[in-house]
């Protein structure tokens, strides 16, 4: 077993449309929080990821990661859509907008494939990503930093 008995992050799998989008949500929200510490929570403690072209493993290493991220991926602003699931497996599909030091916005497409434990903590991550640059009058994601607005569009319903 990865964690103790005091970690969990329900829903727990095996999962259904409902507590798998659940799930989705929940990533989501953490991540548009920003907080590398509280997110690194929703990992075990040994969990393996893929990012790009780095391997983090475990909660500190992904902490360090996280923190790298958010120094230069400014006005971070994401959004996570469900594409499938099975059992303790979940695909999803996302894009975020972020803008550099040099004023220069992307718009970031990815899909992600996660794999949880008994828990529901996601002990892998393989994330699969590309950067699109934009100009600011092109984006979509508008609302202030933290959490998406429940009435803010999805991917679907931006036609992204």
């Amino acid at each position: 077993m990865n964690t103790t008995h005091e970690e969990s992050r329900p829903p727990f799998p095996p999962f259904t449309r409902e507590t798998a989008a659940q799930k989705v949500r929940m990533a989501e929200d953490g991540w548009n929080g920003r907080n590398p510490e509280k997110v690194a929570l929703a990992y075990t403690i040994d969990s393996q990821w893929r990012n790009r072209a780095e391997f983090p493993v475990g909660r500190e290493q992904i902490i360090e990661f996280l923190t790298r991220k958010w120094a230069t991926e400014h006005e971070y602003r994401l959004i996570k859509e469900l594409w499938a699931f099975e059992g303790n497996h979940i695909a999803v599909r996302f894009a975020y907008e972020w803008r550099n030091d040099n004023d220069q916005w992307f718009r970031s497409y990815g899909n992600e494939n996660w794999e949880f434990d008994q828990n529901g903590l996601m002990q892998r991550r393989y994330a699969s990503i590309n950067d699109l640059p934009i100009k600011e009058s092109e984006r979509k994601f508008h609302w202030p930093l933290g959490r998406r607005p429940d009435d803010h569009p999805g991917l679907s319903d931006l036609g992204l």
